[in-house]
């Protein structure tokens, strides 16, 4: 099988591989937010808005992705999306959340990406030593301890990184709001060495791991 991503408006070439190269933003010096010269992060990121617009020039794109592929990924920062999957503005749809997991909301938004937007594809990614691996469900009882009020929402913790994708991609594939369910593959993104590497749908969860859960 191959995931195939060309740059936009540019032919590209398929990786027949089910690892694939990625590069992480935690790979790029930055500056800390506390050597900004001073105000809010937010302050620094407005300047920097400031000094994107006055060289911006509107690209003239229509809204639908270029690609027709919607990403569904972690919000964890050391994870550069765009760089790391040679995608560029206009390419793709890209939902992120924690863990990365398949939640109502996403169904929500892929059901308007592909009703609305054209999209047809969806790309999955979770990655090593997420945070939803370190907490569990009590999580939202300690919030209702602290705060007086229970969320409504759930955690989406795991325990078995391949297995959550798995669950995922079955959300997707079995979502009834979906025009689109036959190009939707999982893949769980190694932070230290950079490699995306393909679930495989129909393989069972370890019974350890499981158990654990």
């Amino acid at each position: 099988m191959t995931l195939f991503f060309p740059p936009h408006r540019r032919t590209g070439t398929a990786v027949t591989s089910n690892v694939i190269l990625m590069t992480t933003s935690a790979s790029v010096p930055v500056e800390s937010a506390g050597t900004a010269g001073g105000g809010s992060v937010t302050d620094r990121l407005v300047a920097a808005n400031e000094r994107y617009a006055a060289a911006f020039a509107d690209p003239g794109m229509d809204a639908r992705p270029v690609l027709h592929v919607a990403v569904v990924a972690c919000m964890d920062a050391r994870l550069d999306l765009h760089a790391a999957l040679g995608l560029e503005l206009g390419d793709c749809h890209t939902i992120r959340n924690a863990g990365g997991v398949v939640t109502d909301d996403v169904i929500r938004s892929l059901t308007i990406s592909q009703h609305k937007l054209g999209t047809r594809s969806v790309v999955l990614i979770h990655h090593t030593g997420c945070g939803l691996e370190a907490i569990t469900e009590d999580f939202r009882s300690e919030l209702e301890m602290e705060v007086g009020q229970r969320p409504s929402w759930a955690v989406e913790a795991f325990k078995d990184v391949d297995q959550d994708v798995r669950q995922s991609m079955q959300r997707v594939r079995t979502s009834p709001f979906l025009l689109h369910t036959d190009d939707v593959r999982g893949f769980v993104f190694d932070v230290k060495t950079g490699l995306l590497r393909e679930v495989d749908p129909e393989r069972e969860a370890d019974p350890e791991s499981a158990q654990e859960a």
